[in-house]
């Protein structure tokens, strides 16, 4: 994926300002979360008995992205910076081109997994350096790994003395695994590092680092796994050492749910049972940016950290009933994604 060079004007490693870096992670935290709703609404998409594999895949993705988010929120709060979650101009519009993406370069919707769609994936976690052939289109200029070396970069610069917030704002390992507490230089590194090496391999290997998601190969091979239709296996013959011929990783087209292109609730009838189960879906996930703005604004706590996780399990059983009633009632439904307004919202239980 292409960035505006302006997401890292102020990141100069010669004379960065600390106020470019809080922008910069700002965006990063923006970055990550945009891509969570395409992920998931694609992973919705799926009968999850007739493509598992590929319904795994993508559930796995998302679920990291959404670690990502809260690691670079993490070293946001640790740099004295305050992540802004809890706000309509967060969630970014559907179709549309992603944070700090290149305008034409990429754009993501929220739409049932298909080739075009997973292309545009591939496109999102395109690495610094292919170890395998990509889909024409995913040449881009500045990727998201590059993005974030910039950050790095500008975070050695700034040294350990730019780092003024306290331990205790930030969600650590006994939370979720593979996080990193960030209290210095060296700690923001790592963490960043796990970022980049998640989505898009070490640059040496499709492996990823150790982490939280347990898995063997990184995002973008991950789903080329989806593409090729097999997983990536290590093969010495092959000029990077590594093939597509591993076991197989079926997409069954039949096996996919006709959800609409990047709906809106206002395409949904008034008063029907798909208007009323997005509305529910809605409110969660407002609730969900809510409760994360809170978390990682605050004192981190097991109680607090646990609701959100409830809160995200919530989503997936709502977006279940919904796309479910919209297949019975003959209407197809998905999730819409849409920031709730706080006096739209029903009173907390």
């Amino acid at each position: 994926m292409g960035l505006h060079k302006r997401e890292i004007e102020g990141l100069s490693p010669t004379a960065p300002t600390l106020r470019g870096v809080h922008a910069a992670l700002q965006r990063a935290i923006e970055l990550e979360h945009a891509t969570i709703p395409a992920y998931l609404y694609a992973y919705y998409s799926l009968d999850r008995e007739r493509n598992a594999r590929a319904a795994g895949i993508l559930k796995s993705v998302a679920v990291e992205e959404m670690g990502h988010m809260v690691m670079a929120a993490n070293v946001l709060t640790a740099l004295g910076g305050h992540p802004a979650i809890s706000t309509p101009r967060f969630v970014p519009r559907y179709p549309g081109p992603l944070p700090g993406g290149v305008e034409g370069q990429l754009t993501v919707g929220l739409r049932r997994l298909d080739r075009a769609q997973l292309a545009a994936f591939i496109t999102l976690e395109e690495p610094r350096h292919h170890l395998a052939d990509a889909p024409e289109d995913t040449i881009g200029s500045v990727t998201i790994g590059e993005f974030y070396l910039s950050i790095a970069a500008a975070i050695r610069a700034l040294g350990d003395d730019a780092f003024s917030g306290h331990p205790s704002h930030q969600v650590g390992p006994d939370l979720m695994y593979g996080a990193v507490i960030v209290t210095d230089v060296e700690s923001a590194l790592a963490s960043i590092e796990v970022i980049v090496e998640q989505g898009e391999g070490t640059g040496l290997s499709p492996l990823e680092i150790a982490g939280f998601g347990g898995n063997d190969v990184a995002h973008y091979y991950r789903l080329m796994e989806i593409y090729e239709g097999r997983t990536l296996r290590a093969d010495p013959s092959a000029p990077d050492g590594y093939t597509y011929n591993g076991e197989p990783v079926p997409l069954d087209l039949e096996g996919v749910y006709a959800l609409p292109d990047s709906p809106t609730s206002l395409d949904y009838p008034a008063g029907s049972s798909v208007a009323r189960l997005n509305d529910e879906f809605n409110q969660t996930y407002t609730r969900l940016l809510e409760t994360l703005h809170h978390l990682l604004n605050a004192p981190v706590t097991g109680p607090a950290f646990g609701a959100a996780i409830g809160l995200m399990e919530q989503l997936d059983s709502q977006a279940r009933l919904l796309v479910a009633e919209g297949v019975a009632a003959g209407v197809p439904a998905g999730p819409t994604f849409e920031y709730v307004t706080f006096d739209q919202l029903p009173p907390i239980p």
